[in-house]
């Protein structure tokens, strides 16, 4: 007989019989945590592991491929030739130049209507908020053509001169007016940065001030600015980025003086006979712009995010006192004469037979509008943009959906990478994608197809997907999927039945951004256009260029008002979303 004991004092030990009836010590933590990896690492091969190498290989090939083609043949002898030519570093200044000073606008801009609009007690501000963000929802080179239409020489403001006796003509053309019309179109940009950076600001600081006894003004000057600025140095630099890439206004309102910048040049370079091989000239001009927007991406993450600062829904309220009424025309003469009247010149402008033509009830037409909507090069362009457009947003809506998910729900070294690579295209200029793309489009036999066009709109506008998918997603717990892991569905299963839906409506939203972004888009299209492949916003540029202007203002003025339904649209859904 064998006596077995068992100390009363003594801990338990567990032990485990092996198969020859030996006794083993349990296995210690670090095997069991080597086992724990082990198991992960399996899980990750079979699932997220291929997920995630399907989505390096596809950002492979629409963003590193047409980025690395561009720096190799750019730093070729004979493209850094190009740097050589006065018409080069003229435009270049000039890029600098009108990028800077409509960017710093637009930032003074939106940090005046954001302190107003979001912390003062002006009435009607839920209004006033929707009519300062319509240049936003307006394609710039239309934009540029509204104004052209509202200070042409036959334009209302220059003829209502003339009639008072005044021996004057004012002129959007120029320098001056892309910097002007650049900070326009950019203004609401720096707007909702300021504004989302100023909602996080602490209430309680601001009261603090108060109850100390500091008035308004000193609030605002030692309080509020101060912790402003990160998003005031992030507006900037996001607005300087996009201003520096734009195509239409320099094209429009700059080059009739002479006013020639980067994009403008690249363009004229393509669209000249007098070269046989441009693609060295424009790849070193294409380069250049890349290293600036990349610069400034960097400096853009060095800034301090403020987050630290917390949320500061309740911040203190402006009271402007006898401030308000003055302040308060100022915002609606804003909103009369930047967003709501060069619109309606540019609604005259389609509705008149022809420029000059007075504005009466019995002069107004729908030729202009008809004819244009059904010309073949309208119709073909129309056709070319939806379909290229749903393309783009089908496989954006995808690709931003899975690289969401890998961000916000997947733990893996890479993650940083994979955030900078899905995210830099949306932060280059539309010259820096048109011009990698067009050095890879021979060699993948797509060149002067619709291919080209496409894989270009998917690289710029992707991240737009990313981005509104991440937001609601990292604010939702991870239990259920945690549950569905608990329940024995693989990572890869857990992220995709529970993960993924949730995400779905998000990602619909910002499918449907870049659908009415793509439609609309000129800088990309322009240089990547070929025969059979006119989009819609280059039969108007076209137009416009030959001198139809009735038939320019007409396919402007609907596109801009099917742009600002559409988006308006979306973004009540979204709101509509969140609340619930």
């Amino acid at each position: 007989m064998t006596t077995h004991s068992i100390a009363a004092t003594g801990p338990a030990t567990e032990t485990r019989t092996d198969a020859d009836g030996s006794s083993a010590p349990p296995p210690s933590a670090q095997q069991a945590s080597n086992a724990g990896a082990k198991r992960r690492r399996v899980q990750e091969r079979d699932g997220l592991g291929a997920l995630r190498t399907g989505v390096w290989v596809v950002l492979a090939f629409l963003v590193g491929l047409p980025l690395v083609a561009l720096a190799l043949q750019g730093i070729q002898p004979e493209s850094r030739q190009v740097f050589g030519d006065s018409a080069v570093a003229e435009a270049a200044l000039n890029s600098v130049a009108s990028a800077t000073g409509s960017a710093l606008l637009a930032t003074l801009a939106g940090a005046f209507l954001a302190v107003v609009l979001e912390r003062s007690n002006i009435p009607g501000r839920g209004a006033l908020r929707w009519l300062v963000l319509l240049p936003f929802l307006i394609p710039p080179f239309i934009g540029a053509m509204a104004w052209m239409a509202l200070l042409g020489a036959n334009g209302p403001v220059n003829k209502t001169l003339a009639s008072l006796g005044i021996d004057a003509q004012l002129s959007i053309f120029g320098g001056w007016g892309v910097v002007f019309l650049l900070a326009v179109h950019s203004y609401p940009m720096a707007y909702l940065v300021i504004a989302a950076a100023m909602r996080r600001i602490p209430g309680n600081l601001e009261e603090a001030a108060r109850i100390s006894g500091a008035g308004t003004a000193r609030v605002l000057g030692t309080v509020t600015l101060p912790l402003l600025g990160p998003g005031l140095l992030a507006a900037f630099v996001l607005t300087l980025v996009a201003n520096l890439s734009d195509f239409g206004i320099p094209a429009l309102i700059g080059l009739p003086e002479r006013y020639t910048t980067l994009t403008t040049l690249v363009y004229r370079y393509l669209a000249s006979s007098t070269t046989s091989n441009p693609l060295p000239a424009v790849s070193a001009i294409g380069l250049l712009l890349l290293v600036l927007a990349v610069l400034a991406v960097l400096a853009q993450r060095k800034l301090p995010s403020g987050s630290q600062l917390g949320s500061g829904g309740t911040g203190m309220k402006l009271e402007l006192g006898a401030a308000r009424i003055p302040v308060l025309v100022l915002l609606w003469l804003w909103v009369g004469i930047i967003c709501l009247v060069p619109l309606l010149a540019l609604a005259s402008q389609a509705l008149l037979p022809a420029p000059g033509v007075p504005l009466t009830l019995e002069n107004l037409t729908l030729e202009n509008i008809i004819r244009a909507a059904t010309s073949p090069n309208a119709v073909s362009g129309m056709g070319n943009s939806l379909l290229l457009a749903g393309g783009a947003a089908v496989c954006c809506t995808v690709l931003g959906l899975g690289i969401a998910l890998l961000l916000t729900r997947g733990k893996h070294r890479s993650n940083g990478a994979l955030d900078v690579v899905a995210t830099l295209p949306q932060a280059l200029p539309g010259l820096v994608i048109a011009v990698g793309w067009l050095l890879i489009a021979p060699m993948l036999g797509i060149f002067n197809t619709s291919w080209v066009i496409l894989g270009a709109y998917i690289m710029a506008f992707m991240a737009l997907v990313v981005q509104s998918v991440r937001a609601p997603l990292a604010s939702v717990s991870s239990t259920l999927e945690e549950a569905a892991r608990t329940a024995g569905a693989s990572p890869l299963r857990a992220l995709l039945d529970v993960s993924a839906r949730l995400a779905v409506p998000a990602a619909l939203t910002g499918g449907v951004v870049v659908l009415l972004t793509a439609v609309r888009e000129l800088t990309i299209s322009i240089l990547l256009v070929a025969p059979g492949t006119q989009t819609l916003g280059v039969s108007i540029f076209n137009l416009q260029q030959s001198g139809d202007y009735g038939g320019a203002s007409a396919l402007a003025l609907l596109v801009a008002l099917a742009g600002i339904l559409g988006l308006s649209a979306t973004a009540a859904l979204a709101n509509r979303r969140v609340d619930t």
